[in-house]
């Protein structure tokens, strides 16, 4: 997750900030994020988890789920994300939640906020959960048909404005693809609106649905363009005094292109925003987030599902979340990565940390292939004419000669 705010931060009022996040962290544990089920009453058209409106067999129990949140607590896990499928279907979130807080986490809750009435609202806040992200993909029908829904849209703003009314933190979540990007701007519109205390613009992932979908993904003009609306919008909360987060995910690129954008725009102030991108290093899956599904199984985060690493049934979470006998988790862990290609090539690599494996490996097979969904040009990374010919013809696909 790059934290678009606090670099830019730097570049309105600059602090000397010095934080750093380096592989492994300043923390023994990954933040985790949680599926604890896997029924959801929507059926959305990028769903990592591919969930439906049925019961899937076989989830954690209420008390499997207290003795993994003690092992967590050992681990020293500082971050739990409640998610789903839907987490509000489960009886026992609540219970689950207040668990997780008596033990110190903090606990966010991410949900579709469909079905959050006035009495469910009542226990959100209740229960004390740090935050809350609610997902919309568009304006109005636009919601509704990623969500394959008619009223989601309607009722996911009333579950945000329920949770505001009750001081709840409360964050949107935008993933843009090419059938959506045209929404983006009235997206931006409506945090400001609705005064969202958080947005989060997430960039298609090949996991899922969102694999078999992944022709829909934004085209890389396409993605330059709402970076340069999202930095041109954070700065501008900034400097009007605001307290809007802007963050985004699934692209580590955006890292890369964020000091590329302030070198443009504010060139005296690249060099420090570029320490701190660096110190920031990137993709940190397998590293410093991770993920448990619904049968307790363990990966390196949400987008590897087809990947196991094994289950918190058979050993404590930080057996397996240290167990580099595995070769995807080896080279997660390992700084630089293995990457090739175009990743292989970047002058940037220690910035975006060879960005998301799980694009590659959907579509190559090999995880430390370069990300097809870098969107930064061949000249922004530093590849020669050379180089950059050689990458290209990697990746032709010879005709097949018809009989």
């Amino acid at each position: 997750m790059l934290r678009v705010s606090q670099f830019l931060k730097e570049v309105s009022s600059p602090t000397g900030d010095q934080s750093r996040r380096k592989p492994g962290g300043n923390r023994p544990g990954p933040i985790v994020i949680w599926n604890l089920i896997r029924r959801c009453n929507l059926n959305c058209l990028h769903c990592y988890s591919i969930s439906a409106d049925t019961n899937f067999p076989g989830e954690l129990s209420t008390q499997e789920i207290f003795a993994v949140l003690e092992d967590l607590k050992a681990f020293h896990v500082p971050a739990i994300i409640l998610s789903g499928g839907e987490p509000l279907l489960r009886p026992d979130i609540f219970q689950v939640a207040a668990q997780a807080k008596a033990l110190g986490f903090y606990v966010g809750l991410s949900t579709n906020g469909t079905l959050i009435d006035d009495g469910l609202a009542d226990k959100i806040s209740e229960a004390g959960f740090n935050y809350v992200g609610i997902s919309l993909d568009g304006i109005g029908a636009t919601h509704d048909q990623f969500r394959r829904s008619q009223g989601a849209y309607d009722a996911s703003l009333a579950g945000i404005k329920r949770c505001q009314a009750r001081g709840v933190k409360v964050g949107l979540r935008y993933t843009m693809t090419e059938n959506n990007a045209q929404d983006f701007p009235a997206i931006l519109k409506l945090v400001e609106a609705e005064n969202i205390d958080k947005f989060y613009f997430s960039h298609l992932n090949y996991a899922g649905r969102g694999n078999k979908n992944r022709k829909s993904d934004a085209l890389h003009l396409t993605i330059r363009r709402a970076m340069d609306l999202l930095f041109s919008t954070c700065l501008e909360n900034i400097q009007k005094g605001g307290t809007k987060e802007f963050v985004t995910g699934n692209n580590d690129a955006d890292g890369v292109y964020l000091l590329l954008w302030v070198a443009r725009n504010f060139p005296d102030k690249a060099a420090t925003v570029k320490a701190m991108l660096q110190r920031w290093g990137g993709n940190s899956s397998g590293v410093n987030v991770a993920n448990i599904d619904n049968l307790g199984i363990v990966h390196p985060d949400t987008m590897w599902w087809h990947y196991p690493l094994g289950s918190v049934r058979d050993r404590p979470f930080g057996q397996i979340w240290n167990d580099v006998s595995d070769p995807l988790m080896a080279g997660l862990k390992q700084h630089p990565r293995p990457v090739t290609g175009r990743c292989g090539q970047c002058q940037y690599l220690d910035i975006c940390n060879g960005n998301t494996r799980v694009r590659a490996q959907q579509l190559t097979g090999d995880p430390w292939s370069e990300d097809p969904g870098c969107y930064l040009e061949d000249r922004e990374i530093g590849m020669s004419p050379e180089a950059s010919a050689q990458a290209l013809e990697k990746t032709l696909i010879p005709l097949k000669v018809l009989p």
